[in-house]
């Protein structure tokens, strides 16, 4: 024989909270069981009352909500650090007043100010005067570079355009198509970022920053044309 109530048998437990969620009002005629719900502990085998509990888990919320908070404060200020620094990049590129100048404000500045291991540029179809970056690529890299719709990351797969970085050899790097304005078709160079961390320049890492470089580069750049 059965010791379950008439009525209570075949009740389940959703059944339960389906009908404490529709029914407001029953702990309010109820009040006694809150202060008489006890609780695991999340912090070990001790029970605690519903109270307890649900302060436990407001502390455990707003610590999360700390770390968010701690992660956007670090992020902010890592994006305002690089804003200072594309600042006055963009300010010494624009300042150069003759090519070399130009292609040292370009190159070395981001390896300053960016801490870039590796830096590399060149440009064809400019008259560079026997300058070692305007002299040495074909067409077949003048194809390549016009078919990058934008920054090209991942590893470096023997390209050779990694010949142009010194130092150790790049086992990632960034390639920069470099135009006279975004919407153009055609490419009039290359700046090329190198590291010898495979994970520094990764195939889908976000590429805004490398486009904006790439973007001032090109207008700066774009001077030499006109002379």
């Amino acid at each position: 024989m059965s010791n379950t109530p008439d009525g209570v048998q075949g009740i389940t437990e959703d059944d339960i909270a389906d009908y404490l969620a529709n029914t407001p009002g029953f702990f309010e005629r109820h009040a006694e069981l809150l202060a008489a719900v006890q609780l695991p502990s999340p912090h070990g085998g001790r029970a605690v009352s519903l109270q307890e509990r649900q302060i436990d888990m407001l502390r455990e919320r707003i610590k999360g909500l700390e770390r968010r908070y701690m992660d956007m404060v670090r992020a902010g200020n890592d994006n305002a650090s690089i804003a200072r620094r594309m600042h006055g990049w963009t300010c010494a590129v624009m300042r150069a007043t003759d090519a070399d100048a130009l292609h040292q404000a370009v190159v070395e500045g981001l390896r300053e100010q960016f801490l870039i291991p590796q830096v590399a540029l060149r440009l064809w179809g400019v008259d560079g005067g026997g300058r070692p970056w305007t002299e040495g690529t074909d067409d077949d890299l003048h194809t390549f570079a016009a078919s990058l719709s934008g920054p090209y990351c991942g590893l470096n797969s023997g390209f050779a355009a990694a010949q142009w970085l010194d130092g150790a050899p790049a086992q990632s790097m960034a390639m920069i198509p470099l135009r006279r304005q975004a919407s153009d078709s055609a490419c009039f160079g290359l700046l090329v970022l190198g590291s010898p961390d495979a994970l520094r320049y990764q195939a889908d890492m976000g590429t805004e920053f490398l486009e904006q470089v790439g973007d001032i580069a090109g207008a700066a750049l774009a001077r030499l044309f006109a002379r």
